[in-house]
């Protein structure tokens, strides 16, 4: 059972965290859903539509429908399986990264701004510091 002062620190962490993502998505100019699939892609390489609906915990179906929306944008491309001719992979094109990396970019420019114009030194400092304990968190 956690203590009081860690369930509080908990509950405003969870607060901020949430406030925080909210703001960052408004720079989104791709929906999230089809970000978190470009994303995969990227970190994990080409899978089947199969193994990004398992990845993103959706239906099939529905991965279905969310690829062929992205190929329709050119943002991935499906090929061959090498081992199973019944299967495709689906990777990200060129204009995938392209369109991730510039995702990502506005995110990252908007929080870096938000950052320069609202921290000084001592908080910039100590906010690279809690980064870390962030991630330790996220590995717990």
């Amino acid at each position: 059972m956690p203590t009081s002062e860690a369930a509080a620190i908990a509950a405003e962490l969870r607060t901020a965290m949430g406030k925080l993502t909210r703001r960052v998505k408004h720079e989104d100019r791709i929906p999230l859903g089809q970000v978190a699939v470009l994303g995969a892609l990227d970190r994990d390489g080409a899978m089947t539509t199969s193994d990004l609906a398992a990845d993103q915990r959706v239906r099939p179906q529905s991965m279905a429908r969310a690829v062929g929306l992205l190929m329709e944008q050119d943002l991935v491309t499906r090929r061959a399986h090498p081992t199973d001719g019944r299967k495709s992979l689906v990777e990200l094109s060129d204009t995938g990264r392209a369109a991730l990396d510039a995702e990502r970019g506005r995110r990252v420019g908007w929080l870096a701004q938000a950052i320069d114009a609202e921290l000084d030194d001592e908080e910039r400092e100590l906010l690279a510091r809690s980064a870390t304990l962030l991630e330790r968190l996220a590995t717990h």
